[in-house]
């Protein structure tokens, strides 16, 4: 990428400060929510648990999204990429990593409550730890693969962050396209989907239905669904029929993801926002711990 300030093909001057503004919010708000979830769980005893390990993970997964937003946000408001193409190779990796590893997390924490609540057992914690391991060392894999030429990373339509790269269309990238779809995209929301149906099943019947088990599927189409949608468009068709503008939509609502997650699995949950309130109020917390 040119090292010139001049403005990517398709945007205007408001256009490219938009794009860099709104990855900012979204790059400050993941980090700052899901840092603060992370924080609580290291400092909390009582949500140092396996179940909790697992959002733990996604924090873990969501903040290195963000990061990598906030990377992309200086990019766009510099209106240029400065890190060269190693470092797009770079950007590319770290951004899929995190990515498969939310979606991924997600799907295990469907798993992890469909255990909870349908098994009433607790979940071990030489399930969660293997199983967190399995999310990760997974993840790291199938992005791995355009690294050694199995796929490709390049830029965005911005030029200022970088993605697997759908433009060329190829039987190579159709071929990694659709492999890595449906072990990393299809196969985590259907765990979802059925984890949460069975929950909905079992304890609708008992009457103790404290789970929103619609939620978190509609966020996972609401949030990998554009990008879904992109890539197999690429696939089928001229990508380059689309506006630029139009491109750079999925990567926009992918990266409002960590914030959400945040929101709904660690705020939302009542024994996760109380560990983050004595965080936040640590005097409250030595009187609580005194009574």
């Amino acid at each position: 990428m040119a090292e010139t300030a001049a403005l990517p093909a398709g945007f205007g001057e408001l256009e490219v400060l938009a794009v860099g503004t709104v990855l900012l919010v979204e790059a400050l708000s993941g980090l700052s929510l899901n840092g603060l979830t992370i924080f609580s769980f290291c400092k909390t005893p009582e949500l140092r648990t396996p179940n909790h390990l697992l959002l733990l993970s996604l924090a873990v997964a969501d903040s290195g999204i963000s990061l990598n937003a906030l990377i992309a946000a200086i990019s766009s408001l510099l209106r240029r990429w400065p890190y060269g193409s190693d470092g797009c190779q770079a950007h590319g990796f770290q951004g899929f990593v995190t990515a498969l590893s939310s979606i991924c997390g997600s799907a295990a924490i469907a798993w992890g409550r469909y255990h909870h609540y349908c098994t009433r057992s607790q979940l071990a914690w030489n399930t969660a730890i293997p199983l967190v391991l399995f999310v990760w060392l997974s993840s790291t894999f199938w992005a791995a693969l355009p690294l050694l030429g199995w796929g490709h990373y390049d830029y965005e339509p911005l030029g200022t962050c970088c993605t697997l790269d759908y433009s060329r269309g190829d039987r190579n990238f159709i071929s990694f396209l659709f492999t890595m779809a449906f072990f990393n995209f299809f196969v985590p929301l259907f765990i979802t989907l059925t984890s949460y149906r069975l929950m909905e099943q079992k304890l609708a019947r008992s009457g103790h239905l404290q789970v929103n088990t619609t939620l978190p599927v509609r966020l996972l189409l609401l949030g990998w669904g554009p990008y879904a949608l992109l890539y197999i468009f690429a696939a089928i068709m001229d990508v380059s029929s689309l506006s630029p503008k139009l491109r750079m939509v999925p990567a926009l609502v992918a990266k409002m993801m960590p914030t959400i997650n945040a929101i709904n699995y660690a705020l939302r949950g009542e024994m996760f926002s109380g560990g983050i309130w004595q965080c936040l109020s640590p005097q409250r917390s030595k009187q609580d711990r005194a009574q």
